[in-house]
């Protein structure tokens, strides 16, 4: 029998690309948002426009835990294709709704599963004349019948669906009456609620949800971009679009109407990249969006920017590879490729987000950071933050904060007689020379933007003490960095056990629930997460403190944990990859499994011992 349970399940919909579920199922998680309890949706889809399976799982948990949970409690199923595979899911115990319009073959039942067929697409035919509403509709009768077995409450659903359609009115009564349809249906037919139910709550307090594409948007925009250069590839493309919603909003000149800003989608990602140098090196704050793919295009300005040393921000929303890899699945396989970019010898500042607070801040951050060291910044995104849905704190902007622009020197400075100045001439001892924007000095200022070799004066050069002094320089500004990046994030004041847990961006959901898992079973882990590179010294303590260190990242190979004994010359054996790379979301149960048979078998070898 189904266990009772309240506020605490998965739910998956399991739908076709491209019939307009996409809305019904977020309207559902909305829904819960509205009832204060934390929710945490996934939306898993094809790479095509439409046509085939797509997945949408909505973890209800009051605890707050927002990890992709193993295992499904609830299964909304009207895709044929994948029927069997979805049935195969559900937890034992759980439920299986599906469209009875059509008799359910007897290969699909599981004893172990309660089986509720609810007529949806004949209700719709019943009650819709024309085709494509028939189709729609038919999500909506399904949403209605959810609330009904799971408690959701139905006047939270309708004021969604008056705030959606608020522009188009005439939508707003069949999509009730469909509502009300699955509703009933429900209500008439089995005993709702289900045992495991929704119940509200005030457990969201002042957090939001938004995608981190969004919210990464809205922090170039705050952090004073004005020029954006892309070329459309998933899964970042919707950062183009939200800037381009917000500079509509937010950088239109009140007294002519004209734009202060733009936005050119470029031919290619080596023409977009091109144009952010373009415009960083003439003063625009500049950014460009991609993914794994388009930075391979980009690997040669890459190098350029880092040796010429060109401002340059660029957004990586992580997704599978290599090559094109899994355009619509997560991963975090890009870190010791954008670490150290192009040929040569390169590192790079890297911003690792957890949340689409901290895209939001660090979407300002990487504009700061690239102004300040006149380098390449990366900011490292993923497809599951990017594009998902997450419950955050609310976005925050000092109205008093600055833009950091670095060493740039006026056309005042030029008048100083005193003034000695060369462009790559480190007079500060930090590594970071003083630059110039063009037409600073009618007369003065002025220098060649060289890739190739040079010396301080950036005039060509091919002498081999100029190229030692230059590389040695730029690496001490990238050291001097360390400073400046956000530092690591600590879950305990002291260091208490010998084992310790490293993790960073999305993995930290699973990684914050998998230690509560394994304090209540009596194990004590610390742990700290990453949020930039360079590392800071506070990295170096955590590992050296302890005997064994758990990296957990989504990626084959533990790009993490070798960057980690690349830099910081750690010892291998103390670091233990925890790694995922199927395309899903990290979860809690994931990194206890793999800790526990390591633990499992290092007890056993010292037995043997």
């Amino acid at each position: 029998m189904p266990s009772s349970r309240i506020n605490d399940l998965v739910i998956r919909f399991a739908n076709v690309n491209g019939t307009g579920s996409a809305s019904a199922n977020g309207l559902f998680a909305k829904a819960i948002f509205r009832m204060g309890i934390p929710v945490s949706p996934k939306n898993i889809f094809p790479s095509n426009i439409q046509g085939l399976p797509t997945w949408y799982e909505v973890r209800v948990n009051e605890k707050g835990y927002l990890a992709r949970k193993d295992g499904i409690d609830v299964l909304v199923g009207v895709n044929p294709q994948t029927l069997r595979r979805d049935i195969d899911s559900i937890s034992s115990g759980g439920y299986f709704v599906y469209d009875s319009s059509k008799k359910l073959h007897e290969e699909y039942y599981r004893d172990d599963v309660t089986m509720l067929g609810i007529p949806m697409m004949k209700i719709s035919m019943d009650h819709y004349e024309v085709p494509r509403h028939q189709q729609l509709f038919k999500n909506i009768i399904y949403l209605g019948a959810i609330a009904a077995l799971l408690d959701v409450e139905l006047e939270v659903i309708k004021e969604l669906i008056a705030e959606q359609f608020a522009t188009k009115e005439k939508l707003i009564p069949p999509n009730y009456k469909a509502l009300d349809l699955g509703y009933e249906y429900a209500q008439n037919s089995f005993e709702c609620p289900l045992k495991v139910r929704v119940e509200r709550r005030d457990l969201i307090g002042d957090k939001i949800l938004i995608e981190g594409n969004e919210a990464t948007a809205l922090g170039t925009i705050y952090g004073g971009a004005t020029v954006l250069t892309w070329y459309p590839i998933t899964p970042s493309t919707s950062i183009a679009k939200a800037f381009e919603s917000y500079a509509k909003k937010f950088r239109i000149d009140s007294a002519t109407g004209k734009n202060k800003f733009a936005i050119v989608q470029a031919e290619d990602e080596l023409a977009a990249i091109g144009m952010v140098l373009g415009g960083t090196w003439n003063g625009a704050r500049s950014f460009t969006a991609t993914s794994g793919a388009g930075i391979s295009l980009m690997n040669e300005f890459i190098g350029y920017a880092y040796y010429a040393e060109v401002p340059c921000f660029l957004i990586n929303v992580q997704r599978g590879g290599p090559s094109t890899g899994m355009p619509t699945r997560t991963q975090q396989g890009d870190v010791l490729f954008c670490a150290y970019a192009s040929h040569g010898d390169t590192r790079h500042i890297l911003l690792f987000p957890s949340t689409p607070t901290e895209c939001f801040e660090m979407g300002a951050l990487g504009l700061d950071l690239a102004d300040r060291f006149q380098t390449v910044v990366f900011m490292m995104s993923d497809l599951d933050l990017g594009m998902n849905e997450h419950l955050t704190e609310p976005l925050h902007w000092d109205k008093n904060r600055k833009y950091d622009r670095g060493k740039v020197l006026s056309a005042k400075d030029f008048e100083d007689p005193d003034l000695e100045w060369a462009r790559y001439l480190d007079v500060d001892g930090d590594g970071i020379t003083y630059r110039t924007i063009p037409a600073t000095h009618p007369t003065k200022g002025s220098y060649f933007t060289r890739g190739s070799s040079h010396n301080e004066y950036a005039r060509y050069s091919e002498s081999g003490e100029d190229y030692v002094r230059l590389v040695d320089r730029i690496a001490r500004k990238i050291d001097t960095a360390k400073k400046h990046v956000p530092g690591a994030e600590l879950y305990q004041k002291i260091s208490s056990s010998p084992l310790g847990m490293i993790f960073y961006g999305t993995t930290t959901y699973a990684a914050i629930e998998a230690m509560d898992i394994f304090e209540s079973n009596g194990i004590a882990i610390d742990s700290m997460r990453i949020r930039g590179f360079p590392f800071d010294e506070d990295v170096v303590k955590f590992i050296q403190e302890h005997e064994t260190v758990f990296v957990v990242e989504q990626n084959k190979d533990g790009q993490m944990r070798t960057l980690l004994i690349n830099e910081l010359e750690i010892n291998p054996a103390v670091l233990v990859p925890i790694l995922n790379y199927n395309g899903y979301p990290i979860s809690a149960y994931n990194i206890n499994t793999q800790i526990d048979q390591h633990l499992s078998i290092n007890n056993l070898m010292k037995e043997v011992l």
